[in-house]
């Protein structure tokens, strides 16, 4: 997301050693990959594990195969991150090819990290049974708690990495409060492109507001079915994204108020905008895939819901990725 060629990476030596917990963290977040890894594998192979008997997913098989292929490549991305993060040759890699799978991953999994824990209290408190099945069959139940958790574990781990990472290599860059950063403002491009943000996450935030509140407009005939407390967990959490992505980004933007230290700051600037920007992109790309049911058709207010989040994430992080460079000039 920045680029800081201003400012050399440290030499590796004695302060940038692997230590012991970071060799743990590496080792948990490797290890975190191999139930979802397995699956994926498996499927690419023509195994149905965890696939039960009339699973949309076996309706359309080389779309299967396509998706699977890509999103276990994606994973195992992870193992790479995480070397790159506790080995001091990764103190040497360009910003912006960390920084971009880094966005992705924190993007991708934060929501799963917040939402299925959600979702899970939930069913404890409302006595939701997970056993039962689904209308239309889709995965053995058992997948999402391998799958989720194993994605849990990829976030912590590879976060903390990260958070240490960025400490030892970029603390500089959000040291202080926001009244003590020098006085110039963003460019005027920066300014608009939040305001503009801004603008369209307003927008987006109506359809989740409706469908968080009970009301079906916009929803296919399946998904408004289909609406359980899952359904209000995500998008009442679709919202709270929308709405902590703009407030933080515009903080940074324009430096107010002063009083706040910059690290939190822009913990949230980066983490928000990704988890709107990135989920968005992935369920507009699985609007796109075929359905053979008609009651499954993703409904075109749903399709600019996803859009609309995507955009809102992608010009967000856009922001940051200014303030950022310009920070490591002015530092």
């Amino acid at each position: 997301m920045t680029q800081t060629a201003h400012l050399p990476a440290p030499a590796p030596g004695a302060d940038h050693r692997t230590s012991g917990a970071r060799r743990a963290l590496r080792g948990l977040a490797i290890l975190a990959c191999v139930p979802y890894v397995s699956l994926k594998t498996a499927w690419v192979a023509g195994s149905e594990i965890g696939i039960p008997a009339g699973s949309v997913l076996l309706e359309h098989r080389q779309a299967m195969i396509v998706g699977n292929s890509i999103t276990l490549v994606a994973d195992a991305l992870v193992v790479v991150l995480a070397l790159l993060l506790t080995r001091p040759w990764g103190l040497r890699v360009p910003a912006w090819l960390l920084a971009l799978p880094m966005w992705a991953a924190t993007g991708l999994l934060t929501p799963i990290m917040t939402g299925f824990p959600a979702q899970l209290a939930v069913a404890l408190l409302t006595g939701d049974d997970r056993a039962a099945a689904p209308a239309e069959p889709f995965l053995e139940p058992w997948v999402f708690g391998v799958v989720y958790g194993g994605f849990i574990l990829q976030g912590l781990s590879l976060g903390t990495l990260f958070a240490l990472y960025a400490r030892d290599r970029w603390g500089h860059l959000w040291s202080g409060r926001l009244g003590e950063l020098p006085a110039r403002t963003a460019p005027l491009w920066v300014r608009a492109t939040a305001l503009g943000a801004a603008a369209l996450a307003l927008v987006s935030c109506v359809p989740h507001l409706m469908w968080a509140a009970g009301a079906t407009a916009g929803l296919s005939d399946l998904r408004t079915a289909e609406r359980d407390p899952d359904f209000y967990v995500l998008e009442a959490q679709w919202l709270g994204f929308l709405v902590v992505a703009v407030v933080s980004t515009l903080l940074l933007v324009l430096r107010r108020p002063t009083r706040l230290r910059v690290r939190p700051v822009l913990a949230l600037a980066w983490i928000a905008p990704a988890a709107t920007g990135c989920w968005g992109a992935y369920m507009s790309l699985v609007a796109l895939l075929p359905v053979s049911n008609p009651d499954q058709e993703v409904t075109a207010a749903m399709r600019l819901s996803y859009a609309g989040d995507m955009i809102t994430g992608f010009l967000l992080a856009a922001c940051v990725a200014a303030f950022l460079r310009r920070r490591s000039v002015e530092a």
